[in-house]
């Protein structure tokens, strides 16, 4: 094992979700370990962040089946090839599961689930034929439970949980390595519905956190450049709870 098995140096790296929340957190720590490192989004935000932490920005919609291939080659382009993916792209439509529309539970399927599924297999195409590389998807503490109102979300992220084993089933014996962070309540816009308007709900959820708050994303970078670096090479098919010992409860 190299002196330093956490550095990356080298290595390149291609973050979605990468222009705010987790995957701004998460792109930060790959660039501090070392890589070179790409974030996909559909924001305007993403240039700006890119430039934040010495990124390549690159714009795509991952709802949208064939921009998604055209960002990713685009990224693998712009990084020169491809050692690292990290998939941390989501969105959430919360409701009643008896009025959950469809067209919802369509969309949040497509972008967390068949997104991801679809940049896994691109990379791994890329991955086999070098004989390694390293793919962290972005799952949930609802990977292990259902939630509360989120049944859609709920369901993609089991998906991812089960979908990150299968592929490290497959690809484990080539050299790729296909791993899962399951966070826990992070403070991002995607769940400011709990943690800036429903004060009842974030007091409940602060009593069960054995850490007693909810996460920052920068909490998460420790996780990924483990699961990015040499010192995962035997790490195949987890899902690691960052959760502050929520699941532990």
């Amino acid at each position: 094992m190299a002196s330093n098995p956490f550095d990356l140096t080298g290595r390149r790296a291609l973050v979605t979700g990468g222009s705010g929340g987790i995957g701004r957190g998460l792109a930060d720590a790959l660039a501090q370990a070392g890589a070179t490192v790409a974030v996909l989004g559909r924001s305007d935000r993403t240039d700006e962040v890119a430039a934040e932490i010495g990124a390549v920005p690159i714009r795509a919609d991952l709802a949208d089946r064939e921009d998604l291939r055209r960002g990713f080659d685009e990224a693998v382009e712009q990084l020169g090839g491809l050692d690292i993916l990290v998939n941390s792209h989501g969105i959430g439509r919360p409701s009643e599961a008896v009025d959950h529309d469809l067209a919802d539970w369509d969309d949040v399927i497509e972008v967390n689930l068949t997104a991801s599924f679809q940049l896994c297999t691109r990379a791994g195409r890329i991955m086999l034929d070098q004989g390694r590389g390293k793919i962290v998807n972005i799952a949930s503490i609802l990977s292990f439970q259902g939630g509360v109102r989120v049944p859609s979300y709920a369901a993609s992220k089991g998906g991812i949980a089960t979908l990150t084993m299968a592929l490290a089933n497959e690809w484990a014996p080539h050299g790729v390595n296909v791993n899962a962070i399951a966070p826990g309540y992070v403070k991002t816009e995607l769940n400011a519905r709990i943690w800036r308007d429903d004060p009842v709900r974030t007091a409940q959820i602060d009593a069960r956190i054995p850490a007693g708050r909810w996460a920052d994303p920068a909490d998460l970078g420790g996780a990924v450049v483990f699961l990015s670096s040499s010192a995962s090479d035997y790490v195949h098919g987890i899902i690691l709870p960052v959760d502050g010992g929520w699941l532990g409860r």
